[in-house]
């Protein structure tokens, strides 16, 4: 009597570990969307690195510096 209680237990813990859930996307789907993100992505860096004015940036001029001796 002691096995069956210590057999039924294991049998249960056996068949949940073989379920298998799968879930599908629809492919043509999935990859509009990610079409759309990374196009997305693509504009924000180019807007965030190109320069806000038609003018192009000043450039300092070097200073040069003596060297002590």
């Amino acid at each position: 009597m002691k096995k069956i209680w210590t057999i039924l237990p294991l049998a249960g813990i056996a068949m949940s570990a073989c379920v298998t859930i799968n879930i599908y996307f629809p492919a043509a789907e999935a990859e509009k969307a990610a079409d759309k993100i990374i196009d997305e992505i693509w504009q924000t860096e180019k807007s965030v690195t190109a320069p806000k004015s038609d003018k192009p940036a000043s450039v300092a001029p070097e200073t040069k510096k003596e060297k002590a001796i």
